[in-house]
């Protein structure tokens, strides 16, 4: 074994350097090609900013235009924050993970950054159990509709959600929180342990109870939805398409993510939590915030007001007068 002045170790051919070459206590990290770490530094900037750029777009289109004041809508406004979030900070910390095993942003953030990761995720979820609950009153009860939920009821369970998304992943991180340095065996390490019966209990909220309940909510909505397509009058019929497809495409948007969600549970239920900085757990963390890319191009794909408030904020003309009046749906004219 040689060591530099550098803090490069030599080990059976292998180049290892310590995180913090001037502290004796330090980890040590293997180094890899110069390219690797481009590549990669690369991809994540690109896809947190492209994140960032896509969700501010939906959040602004939302916030600023009053066609787009509607119950489903700040649902997916609240979605978005979630992905923002997802995007400055999730996505760069754990992109970052894949390639750099050493932790250079403090204990006090290494405390904090599991609990930001674990109430985002929580609450993304949490918003799409309530659009698909908001989706299936929409389909099948259409009259009732607007009595039953309004902008006043959706932010009081979007304020409920992200409360309970903070509370549930306060509990189930409590003894890391109390203690994070615990499994530190070196400086420069950052690993988060997590008991096996919270990882079955966070397997049960988080995956198997709101799997089920979007699943028969959906069941019900595309059955509701092709009865009142062969039974209705035209007028009301076109009232039940779109409805139709606004569930559609909002159904996507909870398979796409429930379809990164599985793959996280399945691994860390079978190897276990203690991660140590696992680089599978850390892909399977980056496939959950990658999701967060993947909903406002699913907006784009599917939703023409989004393509169009989204012309108007690229041009500026938000910043006309009265712009927030602008008609998103100009067929309705």
């Amino acid at each position: 074994m040689k060591v530099s002045d550098l803090g490069v170790t030599n080990v059976d051919n292998q180049t290892i350097q310590y995180c913090f070459p001037d502290n004796n206590l330090s980890c040590t990290k293997s180094i890899r090609p110069e390219v690797e770490y481009i590549a990669v530094y690369i991809f994540v900037s690109v896809t947190s900013v492209f994140t960032v750029f896509l969700n501010l777009l939906v959040i602004i289109s939302i916030s600023h235009f009053k066609q787009l004041h509607t119950p489903t809508n700040v649902l997916i406004l609240s979605l978005a924050v979630a992905d923002l979030i997802a995007g400055l900070i999730l996505m760069p910390v754990q992109g970052m993970k894949l390639i750099e095993p050493c932790w250079y942003f403090g204990e006090m953030f290494c405390s904090i950054f599991p609990l930001i990761l674990y109430v985002v995720v929580t609450a993304s979820l949490g918003n799409l159990v309530i659009i698909s609950v908001d989706r299936f009153i929409a389909v099948n009860d259409p009259l009732q509709y607007p009595l039953k939920v309004n902008n006043n009821r959706v932010v009081v369970s979007i304020v409920v959600n992200w409360l309970f998304s903070f509370v549930y992943s306060f509990y189930l991180l409590y003894e890391y929180l109390i203690n994070p340095e615990r499994n530190h065996t070196c400086i420069g390490e950052c690993v988060l342990s997590v008991k096996l019966e919270n990882l079955i209990l966070d397997s049960f909220v988080c995956l198997v109870a709101p799997c089920s309940v979007i699943a028969s909510l959906y069941a019900k909505i595309c059955f509701v939805a092709n009865y009142q397509a062969k039974h209705l009058n035209a007028v009301t019929d076109k009232k039940a398409r779109s409805e139709k497809k606004a569930a559609r495409t909002l159904g996507i948007v909870v398979g796409v993510y429930l379809l990164c969600w599985a793959p996280y549970y399945l691994v860390t239920l079978s190897i276990g939590h203690d991660e140590n900085d696992s680089l599978i757990i850390n892909i399977m963390y980056w496939i959950l915030c990658l999701n967060s890319c993947m909903n406002p191009l699913i907006y784009a794909m599917f939703y023409r007001w989004f393509r169009l408030s989204a012309k108007y904020i690229l041009t500026l003309k938000v910043f006309e007068p009265s712009s927030e009046y602008f008609n998103l749906f100009p067929e309705e004219k």
